[in-house]
């Protein structure tokens, strides 16, 4: 049962790598909007809560890497794939840490279900936007730019705010509907 388990995993975090894939296609055609929608955080967050940490981890990590590389830079592959993989993979791997341990801590009922969850995506956001802004900070020392608090704001916070709007809206009622499929249940 174990390994069935972890083949479903598997499999489902190959069908979130697609659709990180896919999203950006969808959202891009009006491009002023299309990225401040975070297309490809979506699935990568949801690959998080729903197999777990170390899927959520790996997907987020290859997906902007995986999508630069196919499609001929974009997203261009320096600094924004690479600083996006790391942003990335801290979203899915820490939506699914947090909302392990809120659901282990908070057992109970519909209403901890959903604090938990909205807890965990809350989390996830902070952090994976804290990671976002270290990894373009080093980018840009590196290179001899300056990467500071009001570049990090227009980048984490102003220009992504649709896209956390969206997150916010979407994410908690398909993970809480995830959760009432059997079959996909930790």
């Amino acid at each position: 049962m174990k390994k069935h388990r972890e083949l479903q995993k598997m499999v489902l975090s190959a069908l979130f790598l697609a659709i990180a894939y896919v999203l950006p296609y969808l959202t891009g055609q009006i491009p002023e909007v299309g990225s401040m929608l975070c297309p490809m955080h979506i699935p990568v967050i949801l690959c998080g809560f729903i197999c777990g940490w170390h899927w959520g981890l790996i997907v987020g990590a290859i997906a902007p890497l995986f999508r630069s590389f196919l499609t001929g830079g974009y997203p261009p592959l320096m600094p924004t794939a690479l600083c996006m993989a790391f942003e990335l993979a801290a979203y899915g791997a820490v939506a699914g840490i947090v909302y392990t341990l809120l659901r282990r801590t908070l057992n109970g009922g519909v209403i901890k279900k959903w604090s938990a969850i909205y807890a965990s995506l809350f989390v996830a956001m902070i952090f994976g936007r804290l990671v976002w802004g270290s990894a373009m900070f080093i980018y840009s020392g590196i290179n001899g730019e300056v990467f500071g608090l009001k570049a990090f704001w227009a980048g984490a916070v102003a220009n992504a705010l649709p896209g956390i709007l969206v997150q916010v809206v979407l994410i908690p009622p398909l993970v809480f509907a995830a959760e009432r499929i059997s079959f996909l249940r930790k």
